[in-house]
């Protein structure tokens, strides 16, 4: 598997829900994990990966491995603003401004509903893998005229 990069047209669309979970979306999951790992990164969602589903996986670093089909947010309060990176944007991070707290719902790897409340970088990393599967980057949350200096400065054409 490989990680698409900006601009690679798939990135841009929205993803499909799924309306049951198999063992091969199981083992998707498991897979988009080992990429996340290997590439250092936090978070990755199936488009990432040129896959039309809503599937994320999510590790903030505290051994908690969360996989998440079909996420929403229910609820999100505060705001804070940090810089981000992504996996599928390399070398550019930018300062994004997220919600504090989110609550959310989903499915789990078994089909099963659940929901969750997090808090600061989960939260954070959550909402940018949610971003992904509504065909949406870091260099979305910038005003147009920015975007086109951070890309070019970055070395990105279009």
């Amino acid at each position: 598997m490989e990680i698409l990069r900006y601009p690679d047209p798939i990135l841009k669309k929205s993803s499909a829900l799924l309306l049951a979970v198999g063992n091969e979306d199981r083992s998707l999951l498991d897979e988009m994990a080992e990429v996340m790992y290997t590439s250092h990164g936090v978070g990755l969602a199936a488009p990432q990966i040129g896959i039309n589903k809503q599937l994320i996986v999510v590790d903030i670093g505290d051994k908690r491995l969360l996989r998440l089909i079909n996420p929403v947010v229910l609820k999100s309060e505060g705001k804070e603003e940090m810089d981000e990176g992504c996996l599928s944007v390399p070398g550019i991070y930018l300062s994004i401004r997220r919600p504090q707290t989110i609550t959310i719902k989903a499915l789990n790897e078994s089909g099963l509903p659940v929901s969750l409340e997090a808090t600061g970088p989960l939260a954070r990393a959550i909402l940018h893998e949610i971003d992904h599967l509504r065909g949406k980057l870091i260099i979305d949350h910038i005003n147009p005229i920015r975007r086109l200096r951070v890309l070019k400065k970055n070395g990105y054409r279009k």
